[in-house]
């Protein structure tokens, strides 16, 4: 396969592999990749898994015919990538390789041999010239090995991305690229997010046109795809919204509560509800879904004073991957003495930010009058967000989301009469509650103040504490003139025809402007509320929680020049121009401040 005119794929398909390290179920296989880069001197990139090693070395040879290879790169030691090293050093007596030192120092435990008189040790930066080919390599450590490193061609524009981006599957799978990924990912990397995001923000430094792993397709179009889809997976963001139930039944009557439970939800306007039955599914995927939507249902039964084996993995294979940021519900059966709620909840007691549904269904046996009323309660509260999401089931005029206005972070909706519009904003308060009036205080450099002073109607949208930067970013960091901020977005619409925001949002309100006041730099809209809705009971994102947790903390140690207070961006060198705009949030020079 070519890549390019200068890179040439020589991996090898798995068909007969069942389980992937022994665990993963491959039903299409599994690809081990490796890459051969022609010029002045030549390199291969990574070997494959012992059990194809002459066709591997047959593939070399069908690209170079008699010539020998300069180098071979190592990025990972993993065996299903390195176990060829040493046929390979056998075959090629002359070649380099070119690797990390703890990557040498793990082939002496493999192989016997660091390779100490044929090697070159690369770290964060080094570089490699091939020709016309300048290989970058970015250390990429525990992800998900502590030796790993990646590969930049600044030539080609390839990132030879180790085991990022790979997925299970054959070269050849016909399948999408995500559902696999994610249970790859999930099951193999997921522990180590904190490292996958130091990885995403060196990759945002590099032009990248094509990304070649060591597992699944090469990736050559919407690469910003399958990077916002591992921001997400790596920051322990959920990826869509729904409910997993997930469950355990001995004899049947949990199964019932919760195929009931399914019903309801599904009646409640629930975009997605995933069952699994534990003792039955492929763990990994159950696994991979719950990490991927919103919500999570755990029920199970008590047995043996604790609570059913197949759980009990399941929960397991949750904290081992540092399972955070989901809202959790528990459902718990017992003859006599039920203790399962409170041993599930003990054993996510390490998960960060789990917000557990107040009720929790108690079922003695089978359902009763009594456990079927809880678990309509369950329902309604899982669904309560949906629920005010639906024109046929909100509350219109739930007037609580007056509440919701702090000194907080909102997300300001309009539409300029072709696309939709958002900003942020920190200064909605209310002024009056007989007739209730808010006011709402917008920069008139933005094109946000511009369409609501023509249109005379906006929606406030109050951001909940688990909104995440990308939010800031899309909303706060560039002009609605310019860029479309929903293009990637299926709207929801109030009354008024505005959207609002269908994530990351405890409430919202529809504002028509009934007096303008101009404040020079600033105008203020004086409103009355036509619509409000309460979506969740997360707390308003304010100003300072937004500062201490959700901005990233700017990268400046070692640095010298200035930091923007706004978005972390680091300018350096010894003076600032009195025009600079800042590249990431647009703002002044005003807004900077030196690197102490």
């Amino acid at each position: 396969m070519q890549i390019t005119n200068d890179i040439k794929y020589i991996g090898v398909n798995d068909y007969a592999i069942d389980l992937f390290e022994g665990q993963y179920v491959v039903p299409n296989g599994m690809s081990y990749n490796s890459y051969i880069i022609l010029d002045e001197k030549t390199a291969v990139m990574d070997t494959v898994d012992a059990r194809f090693t002459h066709e591997w070395l047959d593939n070399i040879q069908n690209v170079l015919g008699g010539k020998q290879p300069d180098y071979l790169i190592v990025q990972h030691m993993e065996p299903d990538h390195s176990a060829n090293i040493l046929n390979f050093a056998k075959t090629y007596t002359d070649t380099i390789i070119v690797s990390s030192a703890k990557a040498f120092a793990m082939m002496k435990n493999f192989f016997g041999t660091d390779f100490a008189d044929r090697r070159i040790v690369v770290g964060e930066g080094d570089t490699l010239s091939l020709g016309k080919h300048q290989l970058t390599f970015v250390t990429a450590p525990m992800v998900h090995w502590p030796e790993v490193i990646v590969t930049y061609d600044s030539t080609d524009k390839v990132l030879f991305s180790a085991d990022g981006f790979g997925k299970f599957g054959a070269m050849d799978a016909d399948e999408p690229w995500a559902e696999e990924a994610r249970r790859y990912y999930i099951g193999i990397v997921g522990k180590y997010g904190a490292q996958v995001q130091s990885l995403l923000k060196k990759a945002a430094t590099l032009d990248i046109a094509i990304i070649c792993p060591l597992h699944g397709p090469i990736l050559t179009e919407n690469l910003g795809y399958y990077l916002n889809l591992y921001n997400t997976w790596s920051s322990y963001e959920s990826e869509s919204d729904g409910i997993v139930v997930a469950y355990t039944s001995v004899y049947g009557n949990t199964k019932k509560a919760v195929l009931t439970l399914a019903d309801k939800l599904k009646a409640n306007g629930c975009p997605n509800v995933i069952v699994h039955d534990l003792a039955r599914c492929d763990m990994a995927q159950a696994t991979a879904d719950a990490f991927k939507y919103s919500k999570l249902v755990l029920a199970t039964t008590t047995y043996n004073a604790d609570i059913f084996p197949f759980m009990r993995e399941f929960i397991d294979h949750l904290t081992e991957r540092n399972f955070q940021n989901r809202t959790v519900a528990l459902i718990e059966n017992g003859s006599w003495a039920p203790l399962a709620a409170k041993i599930m909840k003990d054993k996510l007691e390490k998960c960060k930010n789990i917000k557990y549904i107040e009720t929790t269904v108690r079922i003695m046996s089978s359902l009763n009058e009594d456990s079927s009323t809880q678990l309509n309660s369950l329902a309604d509260e899982l669904c309560k967000d949906y629920l005010a999401k639906q024109d046929s089931t909100a509350n219109k005029n739930d007037l609580t989301a007056l509440f919701n206005i702090g000194y907080g972070l909102y997300v300001v909706t309009c539409n300029d009469g072709k696309k939709d519009n958002g900003l942020i904003v920190n200064t909605v308060t209310q002024v009056t509650n007989t007739p209730n009036r808010l006011a709402v205080t917008i920069n008139k450099e933005n094109y946000s103040h511009h369409v609501i002073k023509q249109t005379g109607i906006m929606n406030i949208n109050c951001l909940s504490i688990d909104a995440p930067f990308a939010v800031f970013e899309k909303f706060g960091f560039q002009s609605g003139r310019n860029v479309d901020k929903f293009k990637d977005c299926t709207p929801l619409r109030s009354d008024n025809g505005l959207v609002f925001l269908p994530k990351h949002i405890n409430s919202f309100m529809s504002l028509k402007v009934e007096q303008y006041i101009d404040l020079d730099t600033h105008g203020m809209f004086i409103c009355s509320v036509t619509e409000a809705r309460v979506i969740s009971d997360r707390p308003t994102m304010t100003y300072s929680y937004y500062h201490s947790d959700v901005k990233p903390k700017p990268q400046t140690e070692g640095k010298k020049g200035y930091v923007c207070k706004i978005c972390g961006y680091v300018h350096e060198g010894d003076e600032l121009p009195d025009d600079f705009i800042c590249p990431l949030c647009k703002h002044g020079a005003s807004d900077f401040e030196p690197i102490q």
